[in-house]
């Protein structure tokens, strides 16, 4: 995300439209910068281009140029079999052995046929995000845990980091033991766990403006949907056998027995879309609603210079609001999401 790196250009732009007058057609100091031309400003790239997923990642933008990482292209050919290469063989509409980006943005194949999308397990911006915050997520368990492994936590209170840490565990080992049971809780404690902190995590590395923040992955549906699939699968494959009566042989008046199950399968199915779809959209909207501020700066940059100045002052107040907020959605849709799955997972451990 780049939402940063715009506010403070906008800001420039902004100072300097009111020390100078007003634009004249032909004047080479007065013409606005390339960015902030109507003709130029492609709103829709901007927003798509943050919330997609890509093969490269652009850092920042520098006078020499923007400093782009390309990651690494990994396909496999019908007719030529794997082929590893950098994203950066690919700019500007290139093809290298016979691999281009096709205009929908995945890496596409010219044969002797036609067009053909090969077998594509690349190294996207997403994926290299999920590697840095599963590493993030280990490296901040593991230092938590090495302070209790040297500290009597009976006599001494947590620090730093593990001080940090324990509220959230304790939160949601809270959560796991009224929502599952005494006798269940345990095992289902560090499935939550993770799940918290993994969605936790990538929600505050989505809004964090620099790498290796800025990636959209809990605002991609397809990441979500995994999450979901596991509680799913938690619920389903460990339920007990009152769950299962509940759902095939519910206790309910003999006319209503043939409909019910319909009914309960269908539920059981409602659920994980339920949490795919809360989570993706919710950190989806903010991010985009973030972008549209900003947008509004470059929009406005045609107009004369105080109407321009005033409605960057706007943009970058409510830039900064809606940005505080999504730190507030980040958090709690990590706890929605924890607790949904916890309650679901009690229900289908319930007695007779």
């Amino acid at each position: 995300m780049r939402r940063l790196l715009l506010i403070l250009a906008a800001l420039t732009v902004t100072l300097s439209a009111a020390a100078n007058d007003p634009v004249v057609p032909g004047d080479s100091l007065a013409v606005m910068p390339s960015e902030v031309e109507e003709s130029q400003v492609d709103i829709p790239a901007i927003i798509f281009g943050h919330i997609g997923d890509d093969y490269e990642w652009h850092l920042l933008d520098t006078p020499w140029g923007p400093v782009v990482l390309h990651l690494p292209i990994i396909v496999h050919s019908k007719t030529s079999g794997w082929h590893c290469f950098s994203s950066g063989r690919l700019e500007h509409g290139e093809s290298y052995e016979g691999f281009y980006i096709g205009e929908n943005g995945k890496v596409m194949e010219a044969t002797p046929e036609g067009e053909a999308r090969p077998f594509d397990i690349s190294i996207t911006k997403n994926v290299l995000s999920l590697m840095l915050s599963s590493i993030l997520i280990a490296v901040l368990i593991l230092l938590s845990a090495r302070w209790y492994r040297k500290h009597d936590v009976l006599h001494e209170a947590p620090t730093g980091l593990a001080a940090l840490l324990e509220p959230l565990v304790m939160m949601v080992h809270t959560m796991a033991r009224e929502n599952i049971g005494e006798e269940k809780y345990q095992k289902y404690s560090p499935y939550l766990c993770t799940a918290f902190f993994f969605i936790l995590i990538n929600n505050f590395l989505g809004i964090l403006p620099i790498f290796p923040g800025g990636a959209n992955v809990t605002g991609n549906i397809a990441i979500t949907l995994v999450l979901a699939l596991f509680t799913f699968f938690t619920v389903n494959l460990f339920g007990n056998k009152h769950y299962y009566k509940e759902i095939f042989w519910p206790d309910v008046p003999a006319f209503l027995k043939p409909i019910m199950p319909v009914i309960e399968v269908f539920s059981a199915f409602v659920k994980p879309i339920s949490l795919t779809i809360r989570l993706f959209a919710n950190m989806l909207a903010g991010h985009i609603m973030i972008l549209c501020m900003v947008c509004i700066i470059f929009v406005m940059a045609k107009f004369a210079p105080v109407l321009f100045g005033s409605m960057t002052a706007i943009s970058v107040i409510f830039g900064l609001f809606l940005d505080l907020l999504e730190c507030l959605v980040a958090f709690i849709q990590a706890y929605i999401f924890t607790m949904l799955s916890s309650i679901y997972i009690g229900l289908a451990h319930q007695k007779e």
